[in-house]
């Protein structure tokens, strides 16, 4: 049997309680089934304690046990392919929203030091493509650091760090931040912050700034390169707005 009686100041006579029949006295899981199933309190009266089933069908496990970030992002990698365009290479690899995840998917890929040359690794908000022609990024720019190959480990660790500075929305001005990206060449990968407006130059300025202040990068010069320059020039050709 069931017993339906509780009342917020105790508990009521029995002969004036409604006893349901479930089977089995030790069949717990389907006794709260069918208690979970009452309408306990009638008229103007608030249910005071809530069953079981009911609060544990209102708790979400995963999100409370994780660090939920401020946005979503997006990992993509493209792998060189001349049997394909450009779009095509490109891969929406996963997506994540919680410092655990973020972790998860760091860990589970290869780091930028073991790619092949001319793959790419890019870490994007949600909904915004890794590439110029984006609605979001076509007015946008990038700051550029050139990172020498001799070290494997010096690579891997400013990848790193600039993620976790991005998606930990460590910069003055996150909002102007679109994603991050890293090339990997013959002679020298390029790790690049890209930005939504190149007119916004005192946004620009802040997260240059920031960048050599977060990574600690000393006299290692930066440069910050607009989209719309890029996609009419190649390599040295492409005009640096900014210098740092």
């Amino acid at each position: 049997m069931v017993y339906t009686g509780y009342l917020s100041n105790g508990l009521q006579n029995a002969e004036d309680t409604e006893w349901l029949p479930y089977g089995d006295p030790n069949d717990w899981a389907h006794g709260l089934a069918a208690y979970d199933g009452l309408e306990l309190m009638g008229g103007n009266e608030q249910e005071v304690q809530p069953s079981l089933n009911r609060v544990m069908k209102n708790i979400d496990y995963d999100l409370a046990l994780k660090h939920p970030l401020e946005h979503t992002w997006t990992l993509w990698h493209l792998e060189n392919d001349r049997t394909k365009r450009w779009a095509e290479m490109l891969v929406d690899v996963t997506s994540f929203n919680t410092v655990e995840d973020f972790f998860s998917v760091y860990y589970f890929v290869k780091p930028p030091s073991d790619l092949k040359i001319f793959n790419d690794y890019m870490v994007f908000k949600k909904n915004i493509r890794p590439m110029w022609e984006d609605d979001t990024n076509k007015n946008g720019g990038r700051w550029i650091l050139l990172l020498d190959k001799a070290s494997r480990t010096y690579i891997d660790k400013m990848w790193h760090d600039l993620l976790l500075c991005m998606i930990g929305e460590c910069f003055e001005h996150s909002d102007e931040i679109c994603g991050v990206v890293i090339n990997v060449r013959n002679k020298a990968n390029k790790l690049s912050l890209w930005t939504k407006d190149s007119r916004n130059v005192e946004a620009i300025l802040s997260i240059g700034r920031q960048i050599k202040d977060l990574l600690h990068l000393g006299v290692m010069e930066i440069q910050y390169q607009v989209h719309n320059d890029a996609m009419l020039n190649h390599g040295p050709n492409v005009n640096a707005i900014y210098k740092l």
